[in-house]
C-alpha cells in the first residue's frame, strides 16, 4: 500500500487532471446527470442524521474485539485484538461517500444490490436507505464485526438487509448462484489486485446494461491501480468514472464510445 506521502503525491495528479466536478465540458448527458442529480445533490436527506449518529457512537466505543481480516489489512491497526473505535476511524468510509452510495441507489434504483465488506454496517445501511423495498446483499468474514453491524441495522430499524458471514472467496459464489442480474455491487474490504479482479470476473458474469459496479481505494496501492486499470479497459465496460477514492464502471451499451471521466470529488 502507499505512505501517506505516495497517496498525497498520487492525489495531487489526480487532481490536476480530473475535471472540476461541476458539468463544465462534459459532453455526455448520462454523465452530466450524475453530476447534477448524484455527485452534487447537497439536500440532507432524513436518513443522514440517523446514521451519522450510530457513526459517532461507534467512533467513542472503546469496547476490545477479537478479529480476523481477510484482507489485505488494516493501514492503521495492526494487531487483530483490536478496539472497536479504532476499527470505525480505519475502516469506515467518510460520509462523503457512503451518502454519495446512498444517492446512486436512489436514483438508479438497482433492482439487486450486493455489497463485499459490511464493516460495522454504516455504509451498508446507507445502501439499504436508498430504496427500502431492495434487499442488500452483504458479505463480512468476522462474527464480532459483524454482530456490530447487525446492532446497528436494528438500532436503526433497517429490515431490507441480508448480512451473511462468509470469507468473500467462499460467500461470493454462493451468493451469485441464487440472483441472476446484479443492480449495483460496491466491492470494498479486500484491497489487494488478485481477489480484486476475481471478485470483478466473477461479478462480470451477472451484469446487464444498467449494472453499476463500485470499487473502493482504487488508489490505495500501486496493485489496486493497476487492478483498476484492467478493470476500467474490460471490453464491456463502456463508461467508467474515477474518483481517486472510488471507481465507478457502467455498462450501458447506449455509450457508443467507451468513456473515462476523472471527476473530483
Amino acid at each position: 500500500m502507499y505512505s501517506r506521502f505516495q497517496l498525497a503525491k498520487q492525489y495531487l495528479r489526480y487532481f490536476f487532471s480530473a475535471s472540476s466536478g461541476k458539468g463544465h465540458g462534459i459532453h455526455s448527458p448520462f454523465v452530466f446527470d450524475f453530476i447534477k442529480n448524484v455527485l452534487r445533490d447537497k439536500k440532507e436527506y432524513e436518513c443522514y442524521a440517523g446514521i451519522e449518529k450510530i457513526r459517532r457512537q461507534l467512533l467513542g466505543q472503546r469496547t476490545a474485539i477479537a478479529v480476523t481480516d481477510f484482507g489485505a489489512g488494516s493501514s492503521i491497526i495492526k494487531t487483530n485484538k483490536r478496539v472497536v473505535a479504532d476499527i470505525a476511524r480505519s475502516s469506515l468510509k467518510p460520509a462523503k461517500y457512503a451518502r454519495l452510495l446512498f444517492r446512486m441507489v436512489r436514483h438508479y434504483q438497482p433492482q439487486a444490490i450486493l455489497e463485499l465488506g459490511t464493516s460495522l454496517g454504516i455504509t451498508t445501511s446507507y445502501l439499504a436507505s436508498g430504496n427500502a423495498l431492495v434487499k442488500i446483499h452483504t458479505l463480512e468474514g468476522d462474527a464480532s464485526i459483524a454482530a456490530l453491524a447487525r446492532k446497528t441495522f436494528k438500532e436503526l430499524g433497517i429490515k431490507n438487509i441480508e448480512l451473511r458471514e462468509s470469507e468473500f472467496n467462499l460467500g461470493l459464489p454462493e451468493l451469485l448462484n441464487e440472483l441472476d442480474t446484479i443492480g449495483l455491487a460496491f466491492i470494498d474490504g479486500d484491497h489487494r489486485k488478485g481477489p480484486t479482479l476475481e471478485y470483478f470476473r466473477q461479478l462480470l458474469e451477472h451484469v446487464g446494461p444498467s449494472s453499476i459496479l463500485i470499487f473502493d481505494d482504487i488508489h490505495w496501492s500501486p496493485g489496486m491501480e493497476a487492478a483498476w486499470e484492467e478493470i476500467r479497459k474490460d471490453p464491456l465496460v463502456t463508461l467508467s468514472i474515477d474518483l481517486f477514492f472510488l471507481g465507478i464502471v457502467f455498462f450501458s451499451p447506449d455509450f457508443k464510445i467507451k468513456q473515462h471521466h476523472m471527476i473530483r470529488f
